[in-house]
């Protein structure tokens, strides 16, 4: 198994979280959904681009910093906040 395999599932499980709240999400929800989605695909396309190995919990880091400096530059309201949040949890599960 090499070092990429592992986020490679998690980045997979990730996809499968986010398509799967589509057809059962409210339309916060879907925003919410959407948002988390841009910000995780942009961590893994940056890290991937590094060209070096890394792990769920080096995503998990980028999102995190990148959710912070959208919340303090006032991207989503609170609400907004609520729900993004709640995604990323249910995301992180899955590094598990």
């Amino acid at each position: 198994m090499t070092a990429v395999s592992v986020p490679e599932q998690f980045i997979d499980a990730a996809a499968d979280l986010f398509d799967a709240l589509v057809p059962v999400a409210t339309d916060d929800e879907l925003f919410a959904a959407g948002y988390l989605r841009g910000h995780f695909d942009l961590a893994v396309g940056t890290l991937q681009v590094a060209a070096e190995p890394f792990t769920a919990a080096d995503v998990i880091t980028q999102v995190s910093s990148t959710l912070t400096q959208a919340i303090a530059n006032g991207e989503l309201t609170e609400q907004d906040q609520q729900h993004v949040n709640a995604i990323w949890l249910r995301v992180q599960q899955l590094a598990d």
